[in-house]
């Protein structure tokens, strides 16, 4: 029965590099049967990283997810293996590391490539958090073209995650005007002011009524009840100011 079909709440499948290579790769090449099922065959190539995880023994739930990969080669058993995928390519980064027996350090039992995926096509693209750990048995081996492949996401660091934060804060910020920008602003706010003073002048004195006083005896006359501005622009108002101004006229020639 397999760990995914077991469901013991805390398993974790967590194993060292010399256990993924002496026991599960070796085994695996030198045709010798594994007793547990966690580990699968598949061409991780044919599928995305955010794809392998449903397809890992172990299931989504895990942080690592491991297979057993063919290498697939471009031209030919002697070519350069190929690590392109649908929307991108693994890219290794440095060179193999050897992994060391624990028991005995001179001897190196495998070799580990790290590789980082990045979506589009080489030579360009962008570059992802999704690593892949490739284990292979030493050169003497290279006639069994099958790896130990470990996929797993980056974990962010705290430093990154700061850095993030500040970035969006920065962005987020109100923008700040300049000191030209902040004097234009208060002008067209200062000019809106008046002009808004004015106009509540201008209603206030358009209703605004004149009361002529009372006259007595025979030169009394009826006094109309009010006066309003709006009859300085009435016709009889046009021709006192015409005969006012000809009376001028001819004042100033005699």
């Amino acid at each position: 029965m397999s760990p995914a079909e077991l469901k013991l709440p805390g398993f974790r499948f967590h194993p060292t590099e010399e256990e993924l290579i002496n026991f599960y790769l070796k085994r695996i090449i030198d045709d010798n049967k594994l007793d547990s099922n966690i580990i699968g065959f598949l061409n991780i190539y044919l599928s995305d990283p955010w794809e392998l995880p449903g397809l890992a023994k172990l299931g989504e739930r895990e942080r690592e997810w491991y297979f057993f990969v063919p290498i697939n080669r471009k031209h030919g058993p002697k070519g350069k293996p190929n690590r392109t995928t649908r929307n991108g390519f693994w890219k290794a980064t440095g060179s193999d590391r050897p992994i060391r027996s624990y028991l005995d350090p001179k001897k190196i039992i495998g070799l580990k490539k790290t590789l980082v995926f990045y979506g589009g096509r080489a030579p360009k693209g962008s570059r992802t958090d999704w690593v892949m750990n490739e284990y292979r048995l030493p050169d003497e081996h290279k006639d069994h073209d099958i790896v130990l492949c470990k996929v797993y996401r980056k974990a962010t660091s705290f430093k990154e995650l700061e850095q993030r934060a500040t970035v969006e804060e920065d962005t987020a910020k109100t923008y700040m005007p300049t000191r030209h920008e902040s004097q234009d602003i208060l002008g067209s706010l200062e000019s809106s002011k008046n002009d808004m003073y004015f106009k509540s002048c201008e209603e206030e004195n358009y209703h605004t009524t004149l009361t002529l006083p009372q006259l007595s005896g025979s030169n009394a006359f009826v006094e109309p009840s009010k006066f309003s501005i709006d009859s300085l622009s009435s016709p009889l108002w046009t021709e006192l100011q015409n005969a006012g101004q000809d009376f001028w006229s001819l004042s100033s020639l005699s």
